[in-house]
C-alpha cells in the first residue's frame, strides 16, 4: 500500500476549504429565502436555481476539489479526467436544486425534509466518489466499506440539516451561524470519505492521461469567483423589502381616480413629511400670492 498525505501543503488547503463552503453557504442561504419571498414561478426558479449552485457547486463541489489540492500519494503523479470532473461538479448542482424542489413546495414536513435529504445526500456522496473516480494515478483505489458508508450518513444528515436551514433561516446572524455548522459538516463528509481510501500503487507505471492540478486549478479559481460575484450583484440588484412596498404604493396610487384633475380637493392621505404639498399648491394656476402691500398692512 502507497503512503497517502490528505495535507500535502498543511493547514492552507482544508482552510481554503473551509472557507469556500462556508461562502457557499451563506450565498446559498441567503438565496433560498428569496425563494419564498418569489411572487412568480420564475422568480422561483431563478432564485431555486442560484441556491443550488452556491450550495452545489460552491459549498460543496469547489471545497472538495480545494481540498484534493492537498491529497498526494507517495510514488505516484495524480492527473484528472476532466469530462468526469466537470460531471461530478452537474451531480453536485442537479441533486441540491432538487432537493430545494422538494421541501420548498408545499407545506414544509419531516417528510419532505427527509426525502430531500436522503435524495440531496446521496447526491452529493455521488459527487465525491464520482470525483474520486476521475483521478489518474499509478495504482488502484480501495475504498473500506464501513467508512464509505458513515461519509454517506454524514452526507445525508448534512444535506437535510442544510435544507432545513435554507427553507427557516432568515435572520443574518442565524444564516452565518448556520453557514459555520454546514461548513464543517460539509468537510467532515469529505475527509470522513478520504479517510476509507487507501492506494495500491502498480508495479508497471506508465503515462498517466487527464489535466494536472495545475491545468484545473486556474479555471476552477476563474469559475469561483465569477460565479461568487454574480451571485453577490443578483442579491444587491433585487428588490427588498422597502423596494417592494414603494412599488406597491406606487401601484396602489395609479389605480386611484384622479381627482385633481376634476378640480376635487387633494388627496390628504398621501404622506407629505416636509411640507411639499403644502408649497405646491403655491404654484397652481389661480394661487393668489401674498401682495408686498399685505405684508406691509400686517
Amino acid at each position: 500500500m502507497a503512503d497517502i498525505n490528505h495535507f500535502e501543503y498543511g493547514w492552507i488547503t482544508p482552510a481554503l476549504s473551509y472557507a469556500l463552503s462556508v461562502l457557499g453557504s451563506i450565498l446559498g442561504l441567503v438565496c433560498a429565502g428569496r425563494i419564498r419571498t418569489a411572487t412568480s414561478t420564475g422568480q422561483k426558479l431563478w432564485w431555486g436555481s442560484l441556491a443550488a449552485w452556491a450550495l452545489g457547486g460552491t459549498a460543496i463541489w469547489t471545497m472538495h476539489f480545494m481540498a484534493m489540492l492537498g491529497f498526494a500519494v507517495t510514488g505516484s503523479r495524480i492527473r484528472y479526467d476532466v469530462p468526469i470532473t466537470v460531471g461530478s461538479a452537474l451531480i453536485a448542482v442537479a441533486a441540491v436544486g432538487i432537493g430545494l424542489a422538494i421541501v420548498g413546495t408545499g407545506r414544509l414536513s419531516a417528510a419532505r425534509i427527509l426525502g430531500g435529504g436522503l435524495f440531496t445526500g446521496a447526491g452529493v456522496a455521488a459527487m465525491h466518489y464520482t470525483g474520486m473516480a476521475a483521478m489518474r494515478l499509478d495504482g488502484r483505489l480501495l475504498y473500506d466499506n464501513l467508512r464509505v458508508g458513515l461519509s454517506v450518513l454524514i452526507a445525508v444528515v448534512a444535506a437535510s440539516v442544510a435544507l432545513w436551514l435554507a427553507v427557516t433561516v432568515r435572520k443574518g446572524v442565524a444564516i452565518f451561524a448556520s453557514a459555520l455548522v454546514m461548513g464543517v459538516a460539509v468537510n467532515g463528509m469529505h475527509f470522513t470519505g478520504m479517510s476509507a481510501l487507501s492506494v495500491h500503487l502498480h508495479e508497471d507505471r506508465g503515462e498517466l492521461s487527464g489535466a494536472g492540478v495545475g491545468t484545473l486549478l486556474i479555471p476552477i479559481v476563474l469559475l469561483v469567483i465569477f460565479g461568487v460575484v454574480g451571485l453577490v450583484y443578483a442579491l444587491l440588484a433585487a428588490p427588498n423589502d422597502d423596494d417592494r412596498a414603494a412599488l406597491a404604493y406606487l401601484d396602489a396610487r395609479r389605480a386611484q381616480p384622479s381627482t385633481a384633475a376634476a378640480g376635487g380637493p387633494a388627496d390628504v392621505t398621501e404622506p407629505d413629511p416636509v411640507g411639499l404639498r403644502a408649497r405646491s399648491t403655491l404654484a397652481r394656476p389661480g394661487a393668489q400670492f401674498p401682495s408686498r402691500r399685505d405684508h406691509q398692512s400686517r
